[in-house]
């Protein structure tokens, strides 16, 4: 490097991720150094995104006074098993790691994850055992849980800091804060002010207001509003540029994040973005992937067929991720997958396609919520991740092949349902039918399967057999029915009953 761009460079902050197991006390840990409340704004109490923080620690002479004062900037990322890709794309981002352990469960599955992520990133790291509040912890039990994972500790054996803490109290937190501008000072880190700034993107989103929402890390130079800004897939020119606390500002050093608004169109997670006039190397570009008409229709009933929507870019790429490795007894294909939220173009998609919508942390636009009311279309929303994979998960139970005691085929309807009822709400028919096995009885419980495919329950509310009330009917046997069901029944439809 030339003497004067040596004579450029300038001392920069910390980028330091937090890592660890759900529910160790990550974000809680962030909670007290911040004195906010993040975890109380938490839909279920656990982080579903990335966040990134700016502080100041240091006791400087006087409140006005800089001197004195150092700034961190933390990386906070979810610890549920569904965002493993979102806690590699921290790693990457950051100059230190903080793997947090609590005291009172000691080294989980997402301990060792986070662990060989670290690893993997070649991140200096310190270790936080938190929760030592708690009552009868055995803190020589978690040491020796490390020692199990790897994890040399100083003082037993080996040089990686540690430090007992409270996120609850604040008891060892600022001792934690020194430890990690110590490992910051070994790391001598450094940036250059003159240059074009870079950095990498760590979420991206789709505002309805505000258009596309970039979130991302300054790593080098200035990022300054006005510039272009360029990453691989996407490009723009900064017209709005804020701190992490939401306030308007003309530029940003490293290692500050921001919140970069100017993008004509979502640039991918994890990726490098550069200011100034960047050409890339075209067969760097990734393909586009080809996304299905709505006009065309799948003759393939075998399949599952889901239409994913995410409220940003990291929560799409983990739901994307969950479905296709959950089991289930008929392969699942992705027909669509997009940011933002459920529209109108999705239910026509996913009515051309017989697919269900199943959405995350986003909502439905006005349009899509009137066709909600009149669509037989099924959705699945959730905004906690684990009450949306067991909502999927009962969803794909559906398929499984029950042993039926009794099934009837729907040879003919009667009447129709008191109202144009959608789907959800109960309705009254009168079916004619065959027994095609077993026998069925008055008031049971039944299934009604469409093309393979459980579409909803229902109830007999009577049966008769030769226009005689009857207890119950055998095989063979031809019946009417008054039953009470989810949604219209129609002919060629099974009922299928179980015990």
């Amino acid at each position: 490097m030339a003497e004067n761009q040596e004579k450029n460079l300038k001392p920069r902050p910390p980028i330091v991720v937090v890592m660890g197991h759900v529910d160790h006390g990550k974000t809680s840990l962030l909670d007290y150094i911040r004195k906010t409340n993040i975890t109380a704004r938490e839909a279920g109490g656990i982080t579903q995104t990335i966040g990134a923080y700016e502080i100041e620690v240091g006791n400087p002479p006087s409140p006005k006074a800089t001197e004195g004062r150092r700034k961190i900037t933390f990386i906070d990322t979810p610890g549920h098993e569904a965002f493993s890709k979102m806690r590699i794309r921290g790693a990457q981002a950051a100059d230190l790691a903080i793997l947090v352990v609590a005291a009172d469960e000691g080294v989980k599955p997402q301990t060792k994850e986070a662990l060989s992520q670290i690893q993997a990133a070649k991140l200096p790291f310190v270790v936080a055992i938190n929760k030592i509040d708690k009552p009868n912890i055995n803190l020589d039990k978690v040491k020796n849980e490390l020692l199990t994972a790897g994890i040399l500790l100083e003082g037993y054996g080996g040089s990686v800091s540690w430090q007992a803490i409270s996120a609850k109290n604040g008891q060892g937190i600022g001792e934690l804060l020194d430890l990690i501008l110590l490992a910051a000072e070994m790391e001598n880190l450094k940036y250059d002010p003159e240059v074009p700034a870079k950095g990498v993107v760590i979420e991206a989103l789709r505002d309805s207001r505000r258009g596309i929402v970039v979130s991302a890390i300054v790593e080098n130079g200035t990022l300054k509003l006005g510039e272009d800004i360029t990453t691989s897939t996407a490009s723009g020119k900064i017209k709005s540029l804020k701190n992490f606390l939401g306030k308007d500002v003309d530029f940003l050093e490293p290692s500050a994040p921001a919140l970069i608004l100017g993008f004509d169109s979502l640039p991918q997670i994890g990726e490098e973005f550069l200011t100034g006039e960047i050409v890339f190397n075209v067969m760097d570009m990734p393909l586009p992937v080809a996304k299905k008409s709505p006009a065309v229709k799948e003759e393939n009933i075998d399949n599952i067929k889901v239409i994913l929507k995410a409220d940003n870019s990291g929560s799409l790429e983990a739901l994307c991720d969950i479905i296709k490795a959950l089991p289930s007894t008929k392969p699942v294909e992705i027909l669509d997958q997009t940011v933002g939220r459920i529209n109108e173009s999705d239910f026509k998609l996913a009515v051309g396609a017989q697919a269900l919508i199943i959405g995350f942390k986003t909502k439905l636009d006005p349009t899509a919520d009137s066709l909600q009311k009149i669509s037989p279309i099924t959705i699945i929303a959730s905004d906690i991740i684990y009450e949306l994979v067991k909502k999927f998960e009962d969803y794909l139970d559906s398929f499984k092949k029950a042993d039926a005691i009794g099934e009837l085929e729907v040879l003919a309807i009667f009447g129709k349902s008191e109202k144009n009822l959608p789907a959800g709400r109960h309705g009254q028919q009168i079916v004619g039918g065959k027994i095609s096995q077993g026998l069925i009885k008055n008031q049971q419980k039944f299934e009604v399967w469409r093309n393979e495919r459980n579409l909803t329950k229902g109830r007999i509310l009577n049966l008769q057999e030769q226009k005689k009330d009857v207890a119950e009917a055998v095989m063979g046997k031809q019946v009417g029915l008054l039953v009470e069901a989810g949604d219209i029944i129609k002919v060629g439809d099974k009922l299928k009953f179980y015990a």
